[in-house]
Protein backbone atom coordinates (compact mmCIF):
# COMPACT_ATOMS: atom_id res chain seq x y z
CA UNK A 1 0.00 0.00 0.00
CA UNK A 2 1.37 3.42 -0.91
CA UNK A 3 2.08 6.13 1.65
CA UNK A 4 -0.72 8.21 0.16
CA UNK A 5 -3.20 5.36 0.53
CA UNK A 6 -2.22 4.87 4.16
CA UNK A 7 -2.64 8.58 4.87
CA UNK A 8 -6.02 8.62 3.15
CA UNK A 9 -7.12 5.64 5.23
CA UNK A 10 -6.10 7.39 8.43
CA UNK A 11 -7.95 10.54 7.39
CA UNK A 12 -11.08 8.50 6.63
CA UNK A 13 -10.98 6.79 10.03
CA UNK A 14 -10.31 10.12 11.74
CA UNK A 15 -13.32 11.62 10.00
CA UNK A 16 -15.52 8.78 11.28
CA UNK A 17 -14.30 9.45 14.82
CA UNK A 18 -15.10 13.17 14.52
CA UNK A 19 -18.61 12.34 13.30
CA UNK A 20 -19.56 10.74 16.60
CA UNK A 21 -21.55 12.59 19.26
CA UNK A 22 -20.50 13.94 22.64
CA UNK A 23 -20.51 11.54 25.57
CA UNK A 24 -21.95 13.04 28.78
CA UNK A 25 -21.22 11.44 32.15
CA UNK A 26 -21.62 13.25 35.45
CA UNK A 27 -20.39 16.82 35.02
CA UNK A 28 -18.04 15.82 32.19
CA UNK A 29 -18.56 16.10 28.46
CA UNK A 30 -16.23 14.04 26.27
CA UNK A 31 -15.97 15.14 22.67
CA UNK A 32 -15.88 12.74 19.71
CA UNK A 33 -12.07 12.78 19.52
CA UNK A 34 -11.51 11.94 23.19
CA UNK A 35 -10.65 8.38 24.16
CA UNK A 36 -11.86 7.85 27.71
CA UNK A 37 -10.11 5.58 30.21
CA UNK A 38 -12.10 3.78 32.89
CA UNK A 39 -9.81 2.50 35.65
CA UNK A 40 -10.80 -0.71 37.43
CA UNK A 41 -10.83 -0.61 41.24
CA UNK A 42 -12.18 -3.87 42.64
CA UNK A 43 -13.33 -3.90 46.27
CA UNK A 44 -13.19 -7.69 46.23
CA UNK A 45 -10.85 -10.19 47.89
CA UNK A 46 -10.85 -12.59 44.93
CA UNK A 47 -10.64 -10.65 41.65
CA UNK A 48 -9.11 -12.67 38.81
CA UNK A 49 -6.33 -10.20 37.99
CA UNK A 50 -5.14 -8.47 41.18
CA UNK A 51 -6.24 -11.17 43.66
CA UNK A 52 -7.73 -8.67 46.07
CA UNK A 53 -4.99 -6.01 45.91
CA UNK A 54 -7.55 -3.20 46.33
CA UNK A 55 -9.93 -4.89 48.73
CA UNK A 56 -8.59 -2.87 51.67
CA UNK A 57 -9.82 0.72 51.63
CA UNK A 58 -6.38 2.33 51.91
CA UNK A 59 -5.08 0.30 48.98
CA UNK A 60 -8.18 1.14 46.96
CA UNK A 61 -7.81 4.87 47.61
CA UNK A 62 -4.16 4.67 46.57
CA UNK A 63 -5.24 2.94 43.37
CA UNK A 64 -7.74 5.72 42.65
CA UNK A 65 -5.06 8.38 43.27
CA UNK A 66 -2.64 6.62 40.94
CA UNK A 67 -5.25 6.10 38.22
CA UNK A 68 -6.23 9.79 38.23
CA UNK A 69 -2.58 10.90 38.03
CA UNK A 70 -1.98 8.50 35.13
CA UNK A 71 -4.91 9.85 33.14
CA UNK A 72 -8.07 7.96 34.07
CA UNK A 73 -11.33 9.81 33.43
CA UNK A 74 -13.64 7.26 35.08
CA UNK A 75 -13.15 5.13 38.19
CA UNK A 76 -15.14 1.88 37.98
CA UNK A 77 -15.79 0.44 41.44
CA UNK A 78 -16.92 -3.14 41.80
CA UNK A 79 -17.87 -5.18 44.85
CA UNK A 80 -18.43 -8.64 43.35
CA UNK A 81 -16.05 -10.80 41.37
CA UNK A 82 -17.35 -11.29 37.82
CA UNK A 83 -16.77 -15.03 37.77
CA UNK A 84 -17.94 -17.82 40.08
CA UNK A 85 -16.95 -17.57 43.73
CA UNK A 86 -18.25 -16.97 47.22
CA UNK A 87 -21.80 -15.64 47.46
CA UNK A 88 -22.00 -11.86 47.87
CA UNK A 89 -25.48 -10.57 48.64
CA UNK A 90 -26.69 -7.04 47.91
CA UNK A 91 -26.07 -5.84 51.45
CA UNK A 92 -22.44 -6.94 51.35
CA UNK A 93 -21.97 -5.48 47.86
CA UNK A 94 -23.31 -2.15 49.13
CA UNK A 95 -21.02 -2.31 52.17
CA UNK A 96 -17.99 -2.82 49.92
CA UNK A 97 -18.79 -0.12 47.39
CA UNK A 98 -21.13 2.64 48.55
CA UNK A 99 -19.11 4.22 51.40
CA UNK A 100 -16.05 4.06 49.15
CA UNK A 101 -17.93 5.80 46.33
CA UNK A 102 -18.84 8.59 48.75
CA UNK A 103 -15.17 9.03 49.71
CA UNK A 104 -13.99 9.10 46.11
CA UNK A 105 -16.75 11.60 45.28
CA UNK A 106 -15.53 13.92 48.04
CA UNK A 107 -11.89 13.62 46.99
CA UNK A 108 -12.43 13.92 43.23
CA UNK A 109 -15.53 15.97 42.38
CA UNK A 110 -14.71 16.04 38.66
CA UNK A 111 -13.89 12.38 38.15
CA UNK A 112 -16.68 10.23 36.74
CA UNK A 113 -17.56 7.44 39.18
CA UNK A 114 -18.96 4.18 37.85
CA UNK A 115 -20.30 1.25 39.83
CA UNK A 116 -19.97 -2.24 38.36
CA UNK A 117 -23.20 -3.96 39.38
CA UNK A 118 -26.20 -5.77 37.95
CA UNK A 119 -28.46 -5.08 40.95
CA UNK A 120 -30.89 -2.14 41.02
CA UNK A 121 -30.70 -2.01 44.83
CA UNK A 122 -26.95 -1.49 44.67
CA UNK A 123 -27.23 0.95 41.79
CA UNK A 124 -29.67 3.10 43.73
CA UNK A 125 -27.42 3.25 46.80
CA UNK A 126 -24.43 4.05 44.60
CA UNK A 127 -26.25 6.91 42.87
CA UNK A 128 -27.28 8.33 46.23
CA UNK A 129 -23.58 8.28 47.21
CA UNK A 130 -22.54 10.13 44.05
CA UNK A 131 -22.09 7.59 41.23
CA UNK A 132 -22.44 8.94 37.68
CA UNK A 133 -22.58 5.70 35.70
CA UNK A 134 -24.11 2.25 36.18
CA UNK A 135 -21.93 -0.36 34.52
CA UNK A 136 -24.40 -3.19 34.05
CA UNK A 137 -21.95 -5.96 33.20
CA UNK A 138 -24.69 -8.61 33.01
CA UNK A 139 -26.82 -7.19 30.25
CA UNK A 140 -30.09 -6.18 31.88
CA UNK A 141 -30.42 -9.21 34.18
CA UNK A 142 -32.20 -6.84 36.58
CA UNK A 143 -34.35 -4.63 34.32
CA UNK A 144 -34.91 -2.18 37.18
CA UNK A 145 -31.29 -1.05 36.97
CA UNK A 146 -32.10 0.97 33.85
CA UNK A 147 -35.02 2.51 35.71
CA UNK A 148 -32.60 3.65 38.43
CA UNK A 149 -30.37 5.22 35.78
CA UNK A 150 -33.36 7.11 34.42
CA UNK A 151 -34.50 8.24 37.88
CA UNK A 152 -31.08 9.64 38.79
CA UNK A 153 -30.25 10.80 35.25
CA UNK A 154 -26.95 8.91 35.24
CA UNK A 155 -25.24 6.94 32.52
CA UNK A 156 -25.79 3.26 31.73
CA UNK A 157 -23.61 0.61 30.08
CA UNK A 158 -25.62 -1.91 28.04
CA UNK A 159 -23.78 -5.20 27.58
CA UNK A 160 -24.16 -8.46 25.69
CA UNK A 161 -23.88 -11.66 27.72
CA UNK A 162 -25.79 -14.09 25.52
CA UNK A 163 -28.45 -14.77 28.12
CA UNK A 164 -26.00 -15.98 30.76
CA UNK A 165 -26.90 -15.15 34.40
CA UNK A 166 -24.46 -13.21 36.60
CA UNK A 167 -21.18 -14.79 37.66
CA UNK A 168 -21.34 -17.73 35.26
CA UNK A 169 -18.85 -19.00 32.70
CA UNK A 170 -19.95 -19.43 29.07
CA UNK A 171 -22.05 -22.54 28.62
CA UNK A 172 -20.17 -25.51 27.09
CA UNK A 173 -20.57 -25.34 23.35
CA UNK A 174 -21.87 -21.76 23.42
CA UNK A 175 -22.65 -20.77 19.82
CA UNK A 176 -24.15 -17.93 17.79
CA UNK A 177 -25.28 -17.93 14.17
CA UNK A 178 -23.65 -14.49 13.96
CA UNK A 179 -22.08 -13.24 17.17
CA UNK A 180 -21.93 -9.59 16.14
CA UNK A 181 -25.54 -9.61 14.96
CA UNK A 182 -26.53 -10.99 18.37
CA UNK A 183 -24.40 -8.38 20.15
CA UNK A 184 -26.01 -5.56 18.19
CA UNK A 185 -29.54 -6.86 18.64
CA UNK A 186 -29.20 -7.16 22.39
CA UNK A 187 -27.16 -4.06 23.24
CA UNK A 188 -29.16 -1.77 20.97
CA UNK A 189 -32.39 -3.17 22.41
CA UNK A 190 -31.21 -2.40 25.93
CA UNK A 191 -30.06 1.07 24.87
CA UNK A 192 -33.39 1.87 23.21
CA UNK A 193 -35.29 0.70 26.30
CA UNK A 194 -33.07 2.83 28.55
CA UNK A 195 -33.61 5.88 26.36
CA UNK A 196 -37.37 5.29 26.37
CA UNK A 197 -37.26 5.16 30.19
CA UNK A 198 -35.57 8.55 30.23
CA UNK A 199 -31.84 7.82 30.43
CA UNK A 200 -30.13 10.58 28.42
CA UNK A 201 -29.09 9.28 25.00
CA UNK A 202 -25.65 10.87 25.32
CA UNK A 203 -25.07 8.92 28.54
CA UNK A 204 -25.81 5.41 27.21
CA UNK A 205 -22.95 3.15 26.13
CA UNK A 206 -22.96 -0.26 24.48
CA UNK A 207 -20.42 -2.98 25.27
CA UNK A 208 -19.75 -6.26 23.41
CA UNK A 209 -18.62 -7.72 26.78
CA UNK A 210 -15.62 -9.75 25.69
CA UNK A 211 -15.57 -13.22 27.33
CA UNK A 212 -19.03 -12.82 28.91
CA UNK A 213 -21.21 -15.54 27.38
CA UNK A 214 -18.58 -16.03 24.67
CA UNK A 215 -15.69 -18.30 23.87
CA UNK A 216 -12.36 -16.88 22.74
CA UNK A 217 -13.19 -17.11 19.05
CA UNK A 218 -16.35 -15.06 19.66
CA UNK A 219 -14.36 -12.39 21.50
CA UNK A 220 -11.78 -12.22 18.70
CA UNK A 221 -14.55 -11.85 16.13
CA UNK A 222 -16.25 -9.14 18.20
CA UNK A 223 -12.95 -7.26 18.23
CA UNK A 224 -12.41 -7.74 14.50
CA UNK A 225 -15.92 -6.45 13.73
CA UNK A 226 -16.13 -3.71 16.36
CA UNK A 227 -16.63 -1.09 13.65
CA UNK A 228 -20.14 -2.50 13.19
CA UNK A 229 -20.90 -1.35 16.73
CA UNK A 230 -19.30 2.08 16.40
CA UNK A 231 -21.16 2.58 13.10
CA UNK A 232 -24.43 2.65 15.08
CA UNK A 233 -23.47 6.06 16.50
CA UNK A 234 -23.77 4.75 20.06
CA UNK A 235 -20.58 5.21 22.13
CA UNK A 236 -18.86 1.85 22.57
CA UNK A 237 -17.12 0.70 25.75
CA UNK A 238 -14.64 -2.16 25.60
CA UNK A 239 -13.39 -4.17 28.55
CA UNK A 240 -10.58 -6.35 27.21
CA UNK A 241 -7.95 -5.82 29.91
CA UNK A 242 -6.07 -9.06 30.62
CA UNK A 243 -9.13 -11.11 29.68
CA UNK A 244 -9.21 -14.87 29.14
CA UNK A 245 -9.55 -14.63 25.35
CA UNK A 246 -6.18 -12.87 25.26
CA UNK A 247 -4.72 -15.49 27.58
CA UNK A 248 -6.01 -18.35 25.43
CA UNK A 249 -4.93 -16.71 22.18
CA UNK A 250 -1.36 -16.26 23.42
CA UNK A 251 -1.29 -19.06 26.03
CA UNK A 252 -0.46 -16.65 28.85
CA UNK A 253 -1.44 -16.29 32.50
CA UNK A 254 -3.29 -13.15 33.61
CA UNK A 255 -0.17 -11.31 34.88
CA UNK A 256 1.52 -11.72 31.47
CA UNK A 257 -1.23 -10.41 29.16
CA UNK A 258 -0.39 -6.69 29.03
CA UNK A 259 1.14 -6.70 25.52
CA UNK A 260 -1.81 -8.64 24.11
CA UNK A 261 -4.19 -6.30 25.91
CA UNK A 262 -2.53 -3.22 24.43
CA UNK A 263 -2.56 -4.71 20.93
CA UNK A 264 -6.28 -5.41 21.28
CA UNK A 265 -6.83 -1.91 22.66
CA UNK A 266 -5.15 -0.36 19.60
CA UNK A 267 -7.42 -2.33 17.25
CA UNK A 268 -10.50 -1.20 19.20
CA UNK A 269 -9.31 2.41 19.14
CA UNK A 270 -8.74 2.34 15.40
CA UNK A 271 -12.33 1.17 14.96
CA UNK A 272 -13.74 3.97 17.10
CA UNK A 273 -14.33 2.64 20.62
CA UNK A 274 -14.81 5.52 23.05
CA UNK A 275 -14.30 4.10 26.58
CA UNK A 276 -11.65 1.59 27.71
CA UNK A 277 -12.04 -0.28 30.99
CA UNK A 278 -8.50 -1.15 32.07
CA UNK A 279 -6.12 -2.24 34.80
CA UNK A 280 -3.06 -0.46 33.32
CA UNK A 281 -3.92 3.20 32.90
CA UNK A 282 -0.59 4.78 31.91
CA UNK A 283 0.22 2.21 29.23
CA UNK A 284 -3.30 2.40 27.81
CA UNK A 285 -3.14 6.19 27.62
CA UNK A 286 0.03 5.98 25.54
CA UNK A 287 -1.55 3.49 23.14
CA UNK A 288 -4.70 5.59 22.73
CA UNK A 289 -2.70 8.79 22.18
CA UNK A 290 -0.56 7.06 19.56
CA UNK A 291 -3.58 5.73 17.68
CA UNK A 292 -5.21 9.17 17.78
CA UNK A 293 -2.07 10.77 16.36
CA UNK A 294 -1.83 8.19 13.55
CA UNK A 295 -5.47 8.95 12.72
CA UNK A 296 -4.68 12.66 12.55
CA UNK A 297 -6.93 13.72 15.41
CA UNK A 298 -4.15 14.46 17.91
CA UNK A 299 -0.93 16.38 17.11
CA UNK A 300 2.42 15.04 18.35
CA UNK A 301 3.58 16.63 21.59
CA UNK A 302 6.95 17.36 19.93
CA UNK A 303 7.83 18.05 16.30
CA UNK A 304 11.60 18.33 15.99
CA UNK A 305 12.94 15.62 13.73
CA UNK A 306 13.23 17.00 10.18
CA UNK A 307 11.43 20.21 11.12
CA UNK A 308 12.74 23.62 10.11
Amino acid sequence: MSGTAVEEGAVEVGAKVRAQSDLRLGNRVFGPEQRVIMAIVNRTPDSFYDKGATFAEDAALEAVDRAVVEGADIIDIGGVKAGPGDEVDAAEEIRRTVPFIAKVRALYPNVVISVDTWRAEVGRAACEAGADLLNDAWGGFDPALAEVAAEFQVGLVCTHVGGHPPRTRPRPGVAYDDVMADILRHTLGLAERAEALGVPRASILIDPAHDFGKNSRHSLEATRRLDEMTATGRPVLVSVSNKSFIGETLDLRAPDRLVGTLATTAICAWQGARVYRVHNVAQTRQVLDMVSSIQGIRPPLLFVRGAE
